[in-house]
């Protein structure tokens, strides 16, 4: 599939300094959330929020928040996989979200909400797949995981005043009462993901 030229570089693997970076791209809720969770991994070099998956090309967040675009929020995750696979990304995404809640993640409701991955290649669908396989399997959820994994249909990067929300408004009460406490339980969960 072709991208537009001004996110190619984003959504595929690119050089830098000769070091190959590769690309994620999920949603889980509120991507001002996941945005501060990706932020925190070791070997993530950049994470852009957006939105994905709609049928309305550049859409607005006002207009992504009727629920009617089709868009997830989401983020784009650039990351060193010398440093942080993507099977390890993708699990910590699963884990450090509710990927049982239909459209919802917490008070935030509606499809614009939904968990999702969105992969780039066979690579990524099949490892997507494996590790929702592997948690159902091990039973780490009372309900089944309902996070969607469909091909790479369009990015579109969200306003600039979401980029680094949490970072900018760490004293507002959403990032206050819903990030910080997931931020902190990430950290001592996966202590071994993070940056030093």
């Amino acid at each position: 599939m072709t991208l537009p030229y001004k996110l190619f570089l984003f959504a595929f693997p690119v050089m830098s300094a000769g070091q190959t970076l590769d690309s994620a791209l999920v949603g889980g809720g509120c991507f001002w959330c996941t945005e501060a969770l990706m932020k925190m991994l070791r070997g993530v070099k950049e994470v852009i929020p957006g939105y994905a998956g709609g049928h309305i090309p550049h859409p607005s967040y006002e207009a992504v928040c009727t629920g009617t675009t089709g868009h997830a929020e989401v983020v784009l995750v650039r990351f060193d996989p010398q440093i942080l696979s993507y099977r390890d990304l993708i699990e910590y995404f699963f884990l450090t979200h509710d990927p049982t809640t239909p459209n919802r993640q917490g008070n935030d409701i509606g499809p614009q909400y939904r968990s999702v991955i969105f992969y780039f290649n066979e690579t990524q669908k099949n490892t997507a797949h494996a590790v929702k396989s592997d948690l159902t399997a091990k039973k780490v959820f009372d309900n089944p995981i309902v996070t969607a994994i469909e091909p790479y249909k369009n990015f579109y990067p969200a306003e600039d005043y979401h980029r680094d929300y949490y970072a900018r408004n760490p004293t507002k009460p959403y990032c206050t009462y819903v990030i910080s406490p997931k931020l902190q339980k990430a950290r001592e969960k996966f202590r071994h993901l993070m940056r030093e």
